[in-house]
């Protein structure tokens, strides 16, 4: 038997309403079950997913998304609900009340909660309260398995900006904010929709690639805060703890089943290629248990779309090229440069 229907994080449409007063958030059977083992699971065969009727892509965050391939795309995507066996149910609450038994994750800090509700719109992002799990999801996963560095960083890596264009802060709030920051908390904020983008388009993680035999040599990357467009330097010890957060963030974009059929994801696929070479560089510092699929496979358990099953066999150059288009796409709109280079001994 399945019950207990769970949309997806990027599904839920977004509505007009403040921000809640405090930042608690029920967390879904998937981040649940991510917090309890300590990584990203297929869970296929343990849900049935369909296909969501009440899905509305221009009350998302991806409303603005040009192009009508793109958008078909997405709404393909997210519009899908889970259903979760009892079985699964079962075991991934027990797991996860264990988890929360053995290590209670800590609340977040009084002066940040203040903060994010006070002076910034996260109403813009927010969708019955989802992009806030959202980033609660982060905060805890960072907490249990990222612990020799700021959760912080995780709970507020989109407050300077998303992969969309949407701004919960102003820049001018920057240093308010940084008042209840560490230096090093404000580096890894600015950095992280920075470096999300530059996934995106492609080449930072193929230039690494590529000097895997003088990583020891890096010194420093160099590129621009995306809100305004001002220059970042992250010298090389940082660029390696913000690889892991980003490591992280992306266990919360995988679908909840059927990985197999959606190998030519771009998030998949950046997720993959991030994984590998944090793993051949010696940098993996998080711990991240995945498994990637390593050929296509027909989803169970689950109702494709038409469009599902031809982006199931689109092949990834298609879906990569895509990807790159829309981030140049929205930084040409928020007058932030992709340009970056990397500086070496």
């Amino acid at each position: 038997m399945f019950v207990v229907a769970m949309t997806a994080l990027e599904a839920t449409p977004i509505r007009d309403a403040a921000p809640t007063p405090n930042l608690e958030a029920e967390l879904n059977l998937q981040r649940k079950a991510a917090l309890a083992h300590g990584g990203a699971i297929d869970h296929a065969g343990r849900v049935h997913v369909a296909p969501s009727e009440r899905f509305d892509l221009g009350r998302t965050i991806f409303g603005k998304l040009e192009g009508a391939l793109p958008r078909l795309m997405m709404k393909d995507k997210l519009a899908k609900d889970v259903f979760w066996s009892d079985a699964a149910i079962a075991e991934i609450e027990a797991a996860y009340a264990a988890s929360e038994e053995r290590a209670p994750t800590p609340p977040v800090d009084d002066s940040l909660v203040a903060f994010m509700v006070d002076s910034c719109d996260f109403s813009m992002e927010h969708a019955d309260g989802t992009f806030l799990e959202h980033l609660i999801f982060c905060h805890d996963y960072a907490v249990k398995y990222f612990p020799d560095h700021s959760a912080n960083v995780a709970l507020l890596h989109s407050i300077l900006g998303t992969a969309t264009n949407t701004f919960p802060m102003s820049i001018d709030k920057l240093p308010a904010l940084a008042e209840r920051l560490t230096d090093f908390e404000v580096l890894h904020i600015e950095a992280f929709p920075s470096v999300l983008r530059l996934f995106y388009d492609q080449g930072l993680l193929a230039e690494l690639e590529k000097n895997l035999d003088r990583l020891d040599r890096l010194e420093a990357l160099h590129c621009h805060r995306v809100i305004d467009n001002a220059p970042l330097v992250i010298d090389a010890e940082n660029l390696w703890i913000q690889l892991n957060y980003h490591l992280m963030h992306f266990v919360d974009f995988m679908p909840a089943a059927n990985w197999g059929a959606r190998l030519s994801d771009p998030l998949l696929q950046q997720f993959r290629e991030l994984s590998g070479f944090l793993d051949r560089a010696n940098k993996r510092l998080a711990r991240v248990d995945v498994s990637f699929p390593g050929t296509i496979d027909m989803p169970v358990g689950e109702t494709a779309t038409l469009l599902g099953r031809v982006a199931t066999v689109l092949p990834t150059r298609v879906t990569t090229v895509l990807a790159r288009k829309t981030i140049r796409r929205y930084s040409e709109l928020a007058g932030h440069s992709l340009d970056y280079r990397l500086t070496w001994s």
